[in-house]
C-alpha cells in the first residue's frame, strides 16, 4: 500500500500472514472441541481460540517491531520488545484473534481484530490514537478491512482479499459509509426486555421498515454496512443485558475502521449512569484491559437517530 511508514507496512504485513494463517486453521480446525481453559474474564475457551491467538502473537513477536501486545484471550500487556524499532518507535497491539467463536461451528463468518497503537503501551489511551487497525472477515472469501488515519490523501478505509496464490490484493481503495441507509444490525436484543430507549429505537427501525442483518458476530456486521455502505450496528445494554465489548479489543479498533470509511461510532448508554453523554467511542479513555461499553456504529445520519433516542434530553445535538 502506498503512502505507509515502511514499519506500519512490514506491521501490516504481519497481521496479514497471520490472518491467512488464522483462515488456515478455520478451514479444517474442529469448531466445537473446548480447550477446558477459561481466560481471565472468565469465557470457556474453545481450541481454536487458544490456536489463533498462538498465531497472532507469533506473527507479532517474529516482526521485530511491536513492544507491547495484548489480546481478548491472554489480557495483559506482554512485552515483545520490539528489538527492530528504531530508538522512540515501534508499536503497541490489541486483538481479538477469533471474533465470533460462538458461531463459528454453524459455518458461518467469523474475524478478527486489530487495534495499532505507536509507541509503548495501551493503558490510559484513546482509540484515536491508533494508527491503524484491521479487520479480518473468515467467509467463502478472506479478506481485510484496514483504517488508515494518516493516510496522505485523508483518513480511509481500504480492503485486500487473498488469492488463491497467497498474496493480498487490492480490491477497494476508499470504502465509505453513506449518511443514511435503512439497514441494521441490534446486537443485545435481550436489552430491549428492560430498556425502554432501546426497544424503542428497534420498534422505530421495524416501523420504518428497515432491513434485517444480523449474523451474531460483529466483525461480519460491521463488515456487512461497509461493504453495502449504508446501515447501523448497535449493541445496548440494561441493567440485565451487560455490555459485552471490550474497549480495547473490540470497540475502539472497529470505531476506527468505521470512522475513517465517513461513518460515526458512539458510546450507548449503561444501566448505573455511565456514559451519560454520546461521544465518539474514540475519545474514550482505555481505562483498563476489560473495560466494557455498548456501541453504535453507522451511517451519521443513522447514529444521530441512535443519539437521539438513546440519549433523550442530552446537551449534545442529535444531529452531531
Amino acid at each position: 500500500m502506498p503512502d505507509l511508514p515502511a514499519d506500519l507496512e512490514q506491521l501490516l504485513g504481519a497481521v496479514a500472514r497471520a490472518s491467512k494463517r488464522i483462515a488456515d486453521t478455520l478451514r479444517t480446525g474442529d469448531a466445537h472441541t473446548k480447550s477446558g481453559i477459561e481466560n481471565t474474564f472468565g469465557d470457556e475457551q474453545l481450541h481454536l481460540d487458544v490456536v489463533t491467538n498462538e498465531i497472532a502473537f507469533e506473527e507479532l513477536r517474529a516482526c521485530g517491531l511491536v513492544h507491547i501486545a495484548s489480546s481478548e484471550e491472554t489480557p495483559t500487556e506482554e512485552d515483545l520488545g520490539a528489538p527492530k524499532a528504531a530508538p522512540g518507535e515501534g508499536f503497541s497491539v490489541s486483538f481479538d484473534p477469533l471474533d465470533g467463536s460462538s458461531i463459528i461451528d454453524t459455518n458461518f463468518s467469523v474475524g478478527s481484530i486489530f487495534g495499532v497503537w505507536p509507541g509503548r503501551g495501551l493503558l490510559g489511551r484513546t482509540g484515536r490514537e491508533q494508527v491503524s487497525s484491521i479487520l479480518t472477515v473468515y467467509g467463502p472469501r478472506v479478506t481485510l478491512v484496514i483504517a488508515l488515519p494518516q493516510a496522505a490523501a485523508g483518513p480511509r478505509t481500504v480492503q485486500l482479499m487473498l488469492q488463491h496464490d497467497s498474496t493480498w490484493e487490492m480490491i477497494h481503495e476508499s470504502l465509505r459509509v453513506a449518511p443514511a441507509g435503512k439497514i441494521f444490525a441490534p446486537g443485545n436484543l435481550r436489552a430491549t426486555a428492560d430498556n425502554a430507549a432501546y426497544k424503542q429505537l428497534v420498534d422505530f427501525w421495524i416501523a420504518e421498515r428497515y432491513t434485517l442483518r444480523y449474523t451474531g458476530g460483529l466483525v461480519p456486521d460491521v463488515y456487512h454496512v461497509l461493504i453495502k455502505g449504508k446501515g447501523v450496528v448497535t449493541n445496548v445494554v440494561s441493567a440485565a443485558a451487560k455490555a459485552k465489548l471490550r474497549l480495547l479489543y473490540e470497540a475502539a479498533p472497529i470505531a476506527l475502521v468505521m470512522e475513517c470509511a465517513g461513518a460515526a461510532s458512539c458510546t450507548a448508554p449503561g444501566p448505573n449512569g455511565e456514559h451519560p453523554e454520546p461521544i465518539s467511542i474514540l475519545d474514550l479513555p482505555i481505562m483498563g484491559l476489560e473495560f466494557k461499553c455498548g456501541v453504535a456504529y453507522g451511517g451519521v445520519e443513522e447514529v444521530a437517530i441512535f443519539k437521539k433516542l438513546m440519549y433523550p434530553g442530552s446537551s449534545i445535538d442529535a444531529q452531531s
